[in-house]
């Protein structure tokens, strides 16, 4: 075979490092717009300021500074909570150490970790010591504290009501079974207890928590920024943005208008000053293009802001980028991590993108409105005769104008955790 050089054109598309940091800061919350500013102001001399219009963020004027997601309140622990209950009990100076060893070896749910031998040789005491230590902490708040088992831990919160059966330790360890099915059949005919009185003790049940440590526990807030606002005003919809969400930043004029000798001087601040110029355009351009997005979906979920989620629309991230004449990623990077302030709370731009569920008269609706409308159905409905997947189907029709299959019914209504009819139903 001979060799030879072709000449050919070939047409190649390159991202450039502008374009690249654009796509990078659409993609942000407006937190990690103002870490991601932060970070380059650090290596960046020419930045006078960063400005949130009338609030002024000078991130090198003070080294004690705190961000917003630094700003917490403090938290006790379950441990710290427990501890602090023990001023309002009459403990001796000889338990109070074991009472203190055994909450710390509590774990998160509230049930104790360790034997009460292993408890014991650790405190170097009795066996009797650290049982009189474990009665003060089972009486702590909340009832259930202290457990050893699931069955001690409901026995705790029934004692703390004075209602304790004498069945219940055998019904919970060996037919658990029997009160998930609420069986009350059969738990009645096997302990020779009444109807009534089966109820009874299952009502109580249910009241206990499984985890009572739980109920101590402080979750760790996660902090949520808006990009903005949705609100009504005289009869329209209106989108107004936060000021974080375009952060303005302020050259530091003593390197814009100076005239460098050194080469490598000039050359180091033109380097700062197109960086500080591409940083502004990908700031514009995630500021336009959330705009437009925000816009697009304001006007699709019309009647969401109008009457609620039963009125939430399917809508893709396709359909979006249609009518904007950009690309689906563009979309996709827009609304992810982002979140609008509404009439009903703060929420994800994600939740107004909505699959839809194909109707027999082939038009479609959004699966979240579906659910939306089966959970009002059941809250609404008799609790002696409650609505089957097939009553709900039909009234889906006849109320809604809803035609979808009665499987489809029984998957949202679990997805919901919303129990079957014959087990909602009330005696």
């Amino acid at each position: 075979m001979k060799l030879q050089l072709v000449n050919e054109q070939v047409l190649q598309w390159k991202m450039n490092q502008s374009l690249m940091q654009s796509i990078q800061v659409l993609q942000m919350s407006s937190m990690e717009l103002m870490e991601y500013i932060r970070e380059i102001e650090k290596e960046n001399p020419v930045i006078e300021e960063i400005r949130y219009n009338d609030e002024h963020v000078q991130y090198r004027s003070s080294d004690t500074s705190v961000s917003i997601g630094e700003i917490n309140s403090s938290e006790l622990t379950l441990y710290d909570q427990l501890k602090q209950q023990l001023f309002t009990l009459s403990i001796s100076e000889e338990i109070r150490p074991v009472v203190l060893f055994g909450i710390d070896s509590l774990n998160e749910s509230g049930y104790l970790d360790v034997s009460l031998d292993i408890w014991a040789a650790k405190c170097n005491t009795t066996i009797e010591i650290v049982e009189e230590a474990l009665k003060h902490i089972q009486s702590l708040e909340p009832a259930g504290i202290g457990a050893r088992s699931l069955s001690e831990c409901i026995e705790l919160q029934l004692a703390a009501q004075s209602f304790v059966p004498a069945f219940l330790q055998d019904l919970i360890q060996e037919h658990i079974e029997w009160l998930a099915d609420d069986n009350i059949q059969r738990i009645s005919e096997h302990y020779g207890v009444s109807h009534s009185y089966v109820e009874e003790v299952i009502d109580h049940i249910k009241n206990c928590h499984p985890k009572p440590g739980q109920l101590l526990t402080t979750k760790k807030a996660d902090y949520i920024i808006p990009e903005a606002t949705i609100f009504k005003e005289a009869g329209n919809w209106k989108i107004s943005f936060y000021s974080w969400s375009v952060p303005k930043i302020t050259i530091n004029t003593d390197y814009q208008n100076s005239t460098f000798k050194e080469k490598q001087t000039a050359n180091y601040v033109k380097e700062k000053l197109n960086q500080l110029e591409s940083l502004k355009k990908a700031i514009v351009y995630r500021s336009d293009t959330l705009e437009r997005v925000i816009q697009v979906i304001v006007e699709k979920q019309h009647m969401y802001f109008e009457k609620g989620a039963s009125m939430l629309r399917p809508l893709t991230l396709r359909e979006i980028a249609s009518d904007l004449d950009l690309h689906v990623s563009t979309i996709s990077r827009t609304v992810a991590n982002k979140y609008v302030q509404t009439t009903n709370g703060v929420l994800p731009l994600n939740f107004f993108l909505q699959s839809g569920i194909k109707q027999a008269n082939g038009s479609k609706a959004s699966a979240l409105a579906v659910k939306q409308m089966i959970a009002e159905l059941i809250s609404n409905e008799d609790k002696i005769n409650p609505l089957s997947d097939e009553k709900i189907k039909n009234k889906l029709a006849l109320d809604y104008n809803l035609q979808i299959a009665r499987r489809t019914v029984m998957k949202y209504r679990e997805q919901l955790n919303i129990p079957a009819s014959l087990k909602r139903k009330e005696r």
